[in-house]
């Protein structure tokens, strides 16, 4: 056993391991260690731990301090410097008409060296242009070609699963990916559903691969010939991941009825002849277990909804159907006019008169006076005429003045509507 550190660079998701130096490093703590191409810069991503022998490529190269505040500013130049560098290459490469497209750029902590990260289609020779920006960084230049999946692994983005790019997440490399996973899984063979942003299979058709292989060689192929509780049949499809398959009967070949694993006996797994198979028993169906249904002697109490709440009763609230002070449980109805029936107010109890009869009281949201007795008729006043004093009326008529009827919205009254039709009717 050994002790390491394991740490990751900028930009990477693969963890390499590391000699302390008899250095007590914490998870997240930003070092300088030493590598093939000089001091870089890392980040620990696990403490001082101890791993096999076998796992240690050696010579097992040393840390050589924590990094300081001078570090990180030197960090941060090197970010500003790649930032310009990616641009003045950009420019050369239009200049010198090559066709390649640069991806990224990598500068060492100390500053000597600069990588250049592009794709192209195929070889590119790219001499003059590495003699052009030797002489504009005055370090060492050195120009990389890299494939599409270490493109979307440089530059990120989201795949169709809405998540980030596994391999620039967590993946520490590439898995071999083919269509024959796909096969196995069922999937669709369109190119444009199993293929990912970079333009490849999607590596997490990997993810799953053993769990179908491990399935498929329990369960009987397509076209095999099985025997069902109701009698023999071949299968048509086979569903993996429930382990079902779906069987044609040869007693009714439509529709085809759907049996567990553990229901079909295999007389000949795949396509063949039957000639020679014997036909054992109907096997047993499937019955699905129940869970035990455990009851506890006590169980939690619920919580109660927040408006049951004894610590909100003193809260105000608003009027509802059957709510304590209701008087009869009805719902109260707010009239346009602002005022409750009776101008009783929320929450005292009055009860309140039932109407017999919907008339303009109610409209107007109050009650209805008491019957008044029925008084003598009174003779009507006789009319001023034109020119006459009313107030030298008898007694009694002088109070008591003609009441006008009142004008409809149409302007004059139906009466004199009507004088006015029959004084301008054309005669007949």
């Amino acid at each position: 056993m050994t002790e390491v550190i394991s740490v990751r660079f900028r930009g990477g998701c693969k963890n390499y391991y590391f000699n302390p130096n008899g250095n007590q490093v914490k998870m997240g703590d930003q070092v300088i260690v030493e590598t093939a191409q000089g001091p870089e810069f890392a980040t620990c991503t696990e403490g001082n731990h101890e791993v096999e022998d076998s796992a240690i490529v050696k010579p097992l190269s040393p840390m050589l301090r924590m990094a300081t505040d001078s570090d990180r500013r030197t960090v941060e130049q090197n970010k500003k410097r790649e930032s310009e560098a990616f641009d003045i290459c950009e420019k050369k490469i239009a200049a010198h008409g090559l066709e390649m497209k640069l991806v990224n750029v990598s500068a060492s902590f100390d500053g000597n060296k600069i990588v250049f990260y592009f794709t192209a289609d195929g070889r590119v020779d790219f001499r003059e242009l590495v003699r052009d920006l030797a002489g504009v960084f005055r370090a060492r230049i050195e120009l990389r070609q890299i494939g599409v999946r270490d493109e979307a692994k440089m530059i990120g983005g989201l795949g169709i699963c809405g998540r980030p790019f596994c391999c620039s997440q967590f993946l520490d490399g590439f898995l071999p990916v083919s269509i024959k996973m796909a096969k196995t899984q069922n999937l669709s063979l369109n190119p444009t559903k199993i293929s990912g942003t970079c333009g490849r299979l999607m590596c997490c058709l990997k993810y799953e691969q053993n769990v179908y292989e491990d399935a498929a060689k329990r369960m009987p192929k397509a076209e095999s010939f099985v025997q069902t509780p109701d009698g023999p049949g071949n299968v048509k499809s086979v569903d993996l991941l429930r382990e079902t398959v779906k069987v044609s009967l040869d007693s009714a070949p439509e529709p085809l009825k759907c049996y567990h694993n553990c229901e079909v006996c295999v007389l000949r797994n795949g396509k063949g002849s039957r000639e020679g198979i014997a036909i054992p028993e109907r096997p047993a169906r499937y019955v699905e277990p129940k869970e035990a249904e455990e009851f506890r002697e006590e169980a939690p109490a619920l919580m109660p909804p927040f408006y049951m709440d004894t610590q909100l009763e003193e809260a105000p609230m608003r009027e509802k159907i059957g709510a304590p002070g209701s008087g009869d449980g009805k719902p109260r109805r707010r009239h346009r006019g602002g005022r409750r029936r009776g101008g009783a107010k929320s929450g005292e109890g009055v009860e309140q008169p039932k109407a017999e009869a919907r008339g303009p009281e109610k409209k107007e949201g109050r009650p209805r006076p008491p019957k008044q007795e029925s008084r003598p008729a009174q003779p009507k006043p006789t009319e001023a005429r034109p020119g006459e004093n009313r107030a030298a009326a008898p007694d009694g008529e002088g109070e008591a003045k003609r009441r006008r009827r009142p004008h409809h919205r149409g302007g004059a009254p139906p009466e004199q509507k009507r004088r006015r039709g029959r004084r301008f009717r054309p005669q007949e």
